[in-house]
């Protein structure tokens, strides 16, 4: 029996045992394995997770007994249980896509068709990349709704109607088309008319247009979903405003967000970049927080950005980037990572769209395994962010402020500490209050 498989330049017919042996059944076989270990080490952890939760679940930790009671501790668990399920569902629905868009050749004939419609070139690349973007936009809706009305319903979080979630829907997919599809027909174009560096060209449009994202999207994207209203509270504008100047740090605005019109949860939070910068508070957040604790959560925001957090994160994002398409620029040339993830190239008519979907679905599966440490990473920012905070406000005000939102949000006391290490931004309330209290002032 032999198989005709392209492999480099050179076509040739190759026995059972030289297939198997060829790079494109190799890359097939370390994609599998991979995306099967991920899959056994995801579910491991959250059923971890729920089990300690669980078994948690009747008991307040001794360190929050005073401030956290045990209805509130056991709507945390519950909480995060049920997350935990949705997550359970979500990833086998997730890993099912994946294995039929690559290994059971659904990318492949989705190409197909549109090659049949459509003839081979630029229109037909973008329409497969707004297919792929459709087709899976809609297998993520009932996921999405179930989330939104069933497990935030549950726990009175969600504020939302159908009629607004749909209405967020329609706006989304008008900015993605609005936005995605020039960038998307930009790096295409750049892929077939720049050469074997396209990469390069693709990673420095990219990068500036992400870096103007950060410019407009307060003020021309974020309003479309959400109202924003100057700070009107002068007791908080106040103190806010002097602690901003101690910290040496200017906004061009503390604006209040009516984050309360979708969901109970609290937040506070920086956006913008250069002159755009500005504070912006939920709702949410003011309701429940006094103004000292406001200002400890602010402070520990303002923490980030002395340590330089978020300039590092953009450098990382510049490094991390660079480094996948120029992968993804190698990757294109090569055969047997088009037929490792089942689709059958044209050596006379190149599909840069193909190169760029087949390494978007296949780079989560090896990139889990460096989730925690990005995860360790980001909780020590978090750390370093408090210590801050406690230097410029109070530490008391912290940590009431932080428990008020752990009990408001229903964030488990009691989360599995080996699901923390590998999934956790933040560190868990036991850790980081325990930190909070051995700051010195």
């Amino acid at each position: 029996m032999f198989r005709i498989v392209a492999d480099g330049l050179n076509l040739g017919a190759m026995s059972d045992s030289s297939y198997l042996s060829s790079p494109s059944w190799i890359f097939t076989a370390v994609f599998a394995l991979s995306l099967a270990i991920a899959t056994a080490l995801k579910v491991w952890l959250s059923t971890r997770q729920a089990r300690y939760v669980a078994r948690h679940r009747n008991e307040v930790p001794t360190a929050f007994s005073r401030n956290v009671t045990l209805s509130a501790h056991q709507k945390a668990a519950d909480y995060t249980i049920a997350k935990t399920r949705a997550e359970l569902l979500e990833l086998a629905m997730g890993v099912f896509v994946l294995v039929a868009w690559t290994l059971l050749g659904g990318l492949s004939a989705l190409n197909s068709a549109l090659l049949q419609s459509l003839g081979a070139g630029m229109i037909q690349q973008i329409a497969l990349l707004a297919g792929f973007v459709l087709v899976s936009s809609l297998l993520d809706l009932p996921l999405a709704l179930y989330g939104t009305f069933v497990v935030e319903e549950r726990f009175g979080f969600n504020k939302m109607t159908l009629r607004l979630w749909f209405l967020d829907l329609i706006k989304s997919c008008l900015i993605g088309t609005l936005v995605g599809l020039p960038i998307a027909t930009l790096i295409l174009w750049l892929m077939g008319a720049t050469g074997s560096q396209w990469w390069l060209w693709a990673w420095c449009v990219w990068m500036g247009l992400n870096l103007l994202l950060l410019l407009i999207y307060p003020s021309f994207i974020a309003p479309l979903f959400n109202k924003f209203t100057p700070l009107v509270d002068e007791s908080l504008k106040t103190r806010v405003t002097a602690l901003m100047q101690r910290c040496g740090f200017a906004a061009k605005g503390l604006f209040v967000m009516d984050g309360s019109k979708r969901s109970a949860h609290a937040n506070a939070y920086f956006t913008g970049f250069g002159a755009t910068k500005r504070v912006v508070f939920y709702d949410t957040l003011l309701a429940r927080l006094s103004v000292a604790e406001v200002g400890a959560v602010l402070a520990h925001e303002l923490g980030h950005f002395r340590h330089w957090h978020i300039g590092k994160r953009i450098l990382m994002m510049f490094g991390l980037s660079l480094l996948c398409f120029s992968l993804v620029g190698w990757l294109a040339t090569q055969v047997w990572f088009y037929q490792g993830l089942g689709v059958e190239p044209s050596l006379d008519t190149p599909n840069d769209a193909l190169a760029l979907l087949l390494f978007m679905l296949s780079l989560p599966v090896f990139g889990f395994f460096l989730t925690p440490i990005f995860s360790a990473l980001s909780r020590r920012h978090e750390f370093e962010a408090d210590a801050y905070a406690v230097a410029m406000t109070s530490g008391p005000d912290l940590c009431t402020a932080l428990l008020k939102l752990y009990e408001d949000n229903a964030s488990t006391l009691t989360p599995d500490p080996l699901y923390a290490q590998v999934y956790y931004s933040h560190p868990p309330a036991s850790e980081r209050l325990a930190r909070i209290t051995l700051q010195p002032r």
